[in-house]
């Protein structure tokens, strides 16, 4: 009886610490910058993960996210702007894989060697590190209480960056990332393009890494359009689905996280893959109903045909 008393106090106790609201409007006041931090990360993961998911990058976002967390863990251990530093690694990375990995094959080589290499780096740079463990936890998984005022204006500045930047290349980076081959062909610059991309992308993904961390980047960068992309094939909504996914990921991630001890990835990435399974269900629905509607439509034909044919 004790036995099976110790466990159901050890279930409760383990159900307080992902779950718990006491004093939640306390918290909820101490956070609104991770707040306004999370809506917005939402909004610019959710448009540049359409592209990603286009242009099948879903592992350079990884190796990217790599850098950035190298980049952080150098900042963090000389005392400089961790912010800078994650903006360096990514943007650094961004650069190698657009300069070197023009076709998909040198593309994935670079990425093989760039992810091992950035995580690498970032080990050793906390394993040097002195400072606060929390710090270093932070850097791989997020933390919810992180984004101060200063980090708030960083990452709202380079979001407009990256909005900006998609509003003017959106029509043919678009063309780009759909026939690359004939975007070339109507003297659409798709090598510019794809080095402008990348440079977006490293900016994106240096603003993930500082909420959610840098091994869970996917989850904003790649997950929301993959999800999209299952329930429709419009290149209108397959954007607007994508932010109203990572939006809802990341600010209900951090209202998740804020009453437990638990770090913010773990519901962000949750949430994240809950959309995508709801969507791919929907996605597989539709399809098969489609495919009965098809078959239905042949085999009335074929009846139609055998009846005017005078067979039986």
């Amino acid at each position: 009886m004790s036995h099976l008393l110790a466990d159901s106090t050890a279930g409760l106790d383990v159900w307080h610490q992902i779950f718990s609201f006491a004093h939640y409007g306390e918290l909820l006041a101490l956070v609104h910058n991770s707040i306004i931090a999370g809506a917005v990360l939402g909004v610019v993961g959710g448009l540049i993960s359409a592209f990603v998911m286009m242009r099948e990058l879903p592992f350079a976002v990884h190796a990217i996210s790599e850098l950035s967390f190298a980049g952080a863990s150098a900042a963090l251990l000389i005392g400089a702007n961790v912010v800078i530093g994650s903006l360096t690694g990514s943007i650094l990375a961004a650069v190698l894989i657009g300069a070197l990995g023009a076709r998909a094959r040198d593309r994935n080589s670079i990425i093989g060697v760039l992810m091992p290499f950035g995580l690498g780096l970032g080990v050793l740079f906390l394993a040097l590190y002195k400072g606060r463990a929390a710090n270093k936890f932070g850097l791989l998984t997020g933390q919810i209480v992180a984004i101060d005022a200063p980090q708030l204006a960083w990452l709202i500045g380079t979001s407009v960056v990256v909005i900006i930047g998609l509003a003017i290349l959106w029509r043919p980076l678009s063309f780009a990332s759909t026939d690359p081959e004939l975007a070339a062909a109507r003297g659409v610059p798709v090598g510019a393009l794809s080095t402008i991309f990348m440079l977006l992308l490293g900016l994106a993904v240096a603003m993930s890494v500082q909420i959610i961390g840098a091994l869970l980047v996917l989850s904003i960068i790649c997950t929301p359009a993959a999800a999209a992309m299952r329930v429709t094939a419009s290149p209108r909504m397959v954007p607007i689905l994508s932010v109203t996914f990572g939006f809802t990921s990341v600010v209900g991630g951090i209202l998740l996280a804020l009453g437990s001890s638990v770090p913010i990835s773990p519901y962000v990435t949750t949430i994240s893959f809950a959309i995508y399974v709801v969507c791919r269900v929907i996605g597989s629905r539709r399809t098969r109903r489609g495919w009965h509607s098809v078959r239905a439509a042949r085999s009335s034909r074929t009846r139609e045909v055998a009846g005017a044919s005078g067979r039986p």
